[in-house]
């Protein structure tokens, strides 16, 4: 037997599932929440990075040995 839903039941389903975890476990929801967030944060810093110049190791290496 399969069960099939609507994507309108889906997203009502979602959202009431949503609701119910930011009620009952805020703390958790907020977790994953700023889990996600820091997430898009480093997705976006890549891809800023990506377009810059890129350094040999050698390079790095010198600056970290200027540092110690």
């Amino acid at each position: 037997m399969e069960l099939t839903i609507s994507e309108k039941q889906a997203k009502e389903l979602l959202k009431e599932a949503l609701i119910e975890l930011m009620e009952e476990k805020r703390d958790l929801f907020l977790e994953v929440m700023l889990e996600a967030i820091e997430e898009v944060g480093l997705a976006n810093a890549i891809r800023e990075g990506r377009q810059g110049e890129f350094v040999s190791e050698d390079q790095v290496l010198a600056i970290l040995r200027e540092q110690v």
